[in-house]
């Protein structure tokens, strides 16, 4: 009897977190930020309003395939409303901005500004998920 328990403990473990794991699949686990870009601070951090440029950026460069509220994402890039998006540091995310993945087809945008790039990183910061519970 405690077998089965075990068993049907283990299958709702997975079912439950199936939804989870597809909605990171799209995350490059092997892309991994080297230590020095984590700890880097967005110099941009303490100007609120910075991050209209990097909106204005990201319709421009990324939004073709991240998507945003009113165009679906494509190219299986991520959704950057994720918290595995969300909690990497301001540095990671600059990293991945100026560096590319080419296994997932992520340019590199190193031909932007530095000051774009930190944009980028704040526009990033403010894209969420609608509250579900503000829906009709």
């Amino acid at each position: 009897m405690k077998f089965v328990n075990r068993i049907h403990v283990l299958l709702l473990v997975v079912v439950a977190g199936a939804p989870l794991w597809a909605q990171n699949a799209a995350i490059d686990l092997s892309w991994v930020v080297p230590p020095k870009a984590v700890e880097r601070q967005n110099p941009l951090r303490d100007k609120p309003n910075a991050y209209l440029g990097g909106r204005k950026i990201f319709e421009r460069t990324c939004v073709e395939c991240h998507g945003n509220a009113t165009h679906e994402r494509t190219n299986n890039a991520p959704d950057l409303s994720l918290p595995a998006v969300q909690s990497e540091s301001d540095g990671s995310l600059f990293w991945r901005i100026s560096q590319g993945n080419s296994r997932r087809a992520m340019p590199s945008f190193s031909n932007l500004p530095e000051t774009q790039r930190w944009q980028l990183v704040l526009y990033i910061r403010s894209i969420s998920k609608p509250d579900a519970s503000n829906s009709k």
